[in-house]
């Protein structure tokens, strides 16, 4: 490196290996005016010198164009690897507080404007798909009803099962302080019947069948599948959505009510073998206690615990941005707001019916 009449000369090579004592030389000629940096001579140059380069035409100020001599070799090599022709990235502009809480109102429009849409289409299309079988897969609701009931009557009934055993076993130990035995019965009937059943079972259904369908239709919808049916004149809603709709509709009374009588039968054991009571006098006391009131209200709002998880799974799934991040971040909103949905449904239904 030299210094000659306000032009700094190169030669030999400008490599990874040669930048570091360059720098250190060149860093002797900060206070020089320099506006010309000659290439010329310059044998051997990488993309560590390219950076070198890039980087003393910062600290001088200069233009790259005007104040670079370089023999082909090294302009070449310039051209690939240089910096200077890239754009600088422009920094987002931090919002305030009322930007952001303007933007997340109108999302928040958007949304209900969007799932008003899509409830209107899911319920239009399932009424109208009861009638006319056209643009739905042979066999489709029987599959989703296998999916969403046979295979998962298992992990209800256990749940169930245990989570009778536990409320029994809990209450138990406090009414036999007091002789109030018979209650224990009481306690299981209207719990498991009103409340207990149907949760259970929306929540179960949540987890497995609401992650479900908002994976499967997110993925159509990254891999552009839904468009597709949508070239093909195929209405998503109706191939997609109500199949689900149609099995999840006819599978929740059935798990339910196996819900609720596996959980009646699980205080029934408690009572018999803690609490010293006849199964004939646990039955008949069940029967008295439960009225058609309480069995068509456990029943009724599991329809609507039911055809929540679907409508929140079919809006998520078909909301999904990005890739196979996307649909992993869409799967497990549509699973908590399902859940959450549900526990919201419940409370309205008791303020309704109980206050």
């Amino acid at each position: 490196m030299e210094y000659k009449t306000r032009s700094l000369f190169f030669d030999g090579e400008i490599t990874k290996h040669t930048v570091p004592a360059l720098n250190d030389e060149f860093s002797r000629y900060s206070g020089q005016t320099i506006s010309t940096l000659d290439l010329q001579h310059v044998t051997k140059i990488d993309s560590a010198g390219i950076a070198f380069i890039d980087e003393m035409l910062l600290q001088l100020e200069l233009n790259s164009i005007d104040s670079l001599s370089m023999n082909q070799m090294v302009k070449t090599a310039y051209n690939t690897f240089t910096s200077a022709k890239l754009k600088p990235i422009k920094t987002k502009k931090k919002l305030d507080f009322f930007t952001h809480l303007g933007s997340g109102f109108i999302n928040f429009l958007k949304s209900i404007k969007d799932g008003t849409y899509l409830v209107a289409d899911i319920f239009y299309w399932s009424f109208v798909g009861i009638f006319d079988k056209r643009g739905q897969r042979k066999g489709s609701v029987i599959q989703q009803a296998l999916f969403i009931g046979v295979d998962a009557f298992g992990i209800i009934a256990l749940l169930s099962m245990i989570l009778g055993l536990i409320i029994a076993l809990q209450s138990a130990a406090q009414l036999r302080q007091f002789g109030a035995n018979i209650f224990v019965a009481d306690l299981m009937a209207v719990s498991m019947v009103t409340e207990m059943g149907p949760m259970l079972t929306a929540i179960i259904l949540a987890g497995r069948s609401g992650s479900s369908i908002a994976s499967e239709i997110a993925t159509m919808q990254v891999t552009e599948e839904i468009d597709a049916l949508k070239m093909m004149a195929i209405n998503p809603i109706k191939y997609i959505v109500v199949p689900k709709f149609h099995a999840i509709t006819i599978c929740i009374p059935l798990l339910v009510t196996a819900s609720t009588l596996i959980g009646i039968f699980g205080g029934l054991i408690i009572a018999v073998t803690y609490l010293d009571l006849s199964v004939t006098v646990f039955v008949n006391r069940v029967f008295e206690i439960l009225t058609l009131r309480d069995a068509l209200i456990g029943l009724g709002k599991s329809y609507f615990f039911a055809w929540v998880i679907v409508i929140i799974g079919s809006y998520y799934g078909f909301n999904v941005k990005g890739g196979a991040e996307g649909v992993g971040k869409v799967t497990t909103q549509a699973v908590v707001a399902s859940i959450f949905w549900v526990i919201i449904l419940d409370a309205i239904n008791s303020l309704i019916f109980y206050f």
